[in-house]
């Protein structure tokens, strides 16, 4: 299963095109999931140690559902929409929340690879350095990072949304560089380029 997690608060341009994503896997034969922090609760780390001492987070919230899709999961694509230049912090708090994941099971992430979308609302709005981010956690997590290759996906997806679900939808670019990007993680996954 390739699991699809959107760091969006906003049911829109974001999830908009990680369900595209999610569809064009699902045409080449893979069971795929979505999980959005859209609608639900998700504290912040605290640091407080307790998942170390393996009773799991001390926050019981929007992410118990997402936990089991982690392990389960044998890719994951990944977006977020760009805020100050980055990542979400719905996104951020998703990732370092996923320390209790690791606590309990450190190769959760081991070999596992991870695709990233970006919606921007400039065409240069941080969308590489938002994706930076994300391959930064799966590296660190023994995740593969994988993007759609040089001329126009050189990290993996970015979208121009110009803010609104009318522009990420006119943005042909972007699904070219998402295109790209799917067909390396199916090349990866071993079947072929969809």
């Amino acid at each position: 299963m390739i699991l699809g997690v959107s760091g969006s608060p906003r049911r829109a341009a974001t999830e908009y095109v990680l369900q595209w994503a999610l569809g064009r896997l699902e045409e080449v034969g893979y069971q795929t999931r979505y999980w959005t922090v859209a609608g639900k609760d998700v504290k912040h780390c605290i640091h407080c140690d307790r998942c170390l001492d393996g009773s799991g987070c001390i926050h019981s919230d929007g992410l118990t559902t997402l936990y089991p899709l982690l392990e389960e999961a044998q890719a994951y694509v990944v977006a977020t929409p760009v805020y100050n230049g980055t990542l979400s912090s719905q996104l951020k708090a998703v990732l370092d929340r996923c320390r209790a994941l690791l606590a309990k099971e450190p190769r959760v992430f081991q070999g596992k690879p991870f695709a990233c979308i970006a919606v921007g609302g400039d065409r240069c709005g941080g969308q590489e350095a938002a994706i930076q981010a994300i391959h930064a956690f799966a590296v660190m997590n023994g995740g593969i990072p994988v993007a759609g290759g040089p001329f126009g996906a050189n990290l993996g997806a970015t979208f121009w949304s110009r803010d609104s679900l009318e522009g990420v939808k006119a943005d042909e670019e972007g699904f070219k560089s998402l295109s790209k990007t799917l067909k390396q993680l199916v090349f990866y996954l071993g079947r072929g380029r969809p």
